[in-house]
């Protein structure tokens, strides 16, 4: 039996109830058949089901990341959709399944970069989660990725560093630390206090480590 008419928009919805509870059901019950019809139905002709397909992709991502995991091909190619929903969605996504399929999902950095360049602030914001747990993989893919990974902590806006910095932490190790203290340092000369103090955590985190 399908699943798709418990997605909201079938239901009637406007809000995220029912996608939210189908995604706890699929992933209680590990139903792959399910995972798998929901995943097939983002590429949807209505718009809506697309949006409903992804929220309950990343809420099983959540929950579950095994089970959306090999789907991890489908969200890099909505990387580059026109529907900008589906974007941050596949986004928030790859960001739960990134230690699951770093090697894949490492193969497209560009993809995921262009897709940060161009996209909002959500996809911003989870783009640097996936890099970094990528990055936090190997060392191949650390020195692939963590000069990407300074150069966005040295140019975005001052509001975002923070955040950011705790995002970008799973790629800190022993060898790159000292750069990544040094970046933050620079650019907390020009934070508020507030900011400033916030990094300041991030780099004690940092040096204790």
């Amino acid at each position: 039996m399908s699943v798709l008419h418990q997605l909201a928009h079938l239901q009637g919805r406007r809000d995220e109830i029912p996608n939210q509870a189908l995604a706890r059901d699929l992933a209680t019950r590990r139903d792959k058949r399910g995972v798998k019809e929901i995943a097939e139905n983002v590429w949807h002709k209505d718009k809506q089901i697309q949006a409903d397909c992804i929220k309950v992709l990343y809420e099983i991502g959540y929950l579950k990341p095994e089970l959306i995991a090999p789907y991890d091909a489908e969200f890099i190619k909505l990387l580059a959709s026109r529907n900008n929903r589906l974007v941050w969605g596949a986004m928030i996504a790859l960001a739960t399944i990134a230690e699951l399929r770093a090697k894949e999902i490492g193969a497209h950095t560009d993809k995921i970069i262009a897709a940060m360049k161009a996209g909002s602030v959500i996809t911003v914001d989870n783009g640097v989660k996936v890099l970094a747990r990528v990055a936090a993989t190997g060392d191949a893919r650390n020195k692939k990725i963590f000069p990407y990974l300074i150069e966005h902590l040295q140019t975005c806006r001052p509001k975002e560093i923070a955040q950011h910095a705790e995002s970008a932490l799973p790629a800190v190790n022993a060898k790159n630390k000292q750069q990544f203290v040094d970046a933050l340092n620079e650019r907390a000369r020009a934070l508020t206090p507030a900011q400033a103090a916030r990094i300041k955590k991030v780099i004690k985190a940092v040096e204790k480590s």
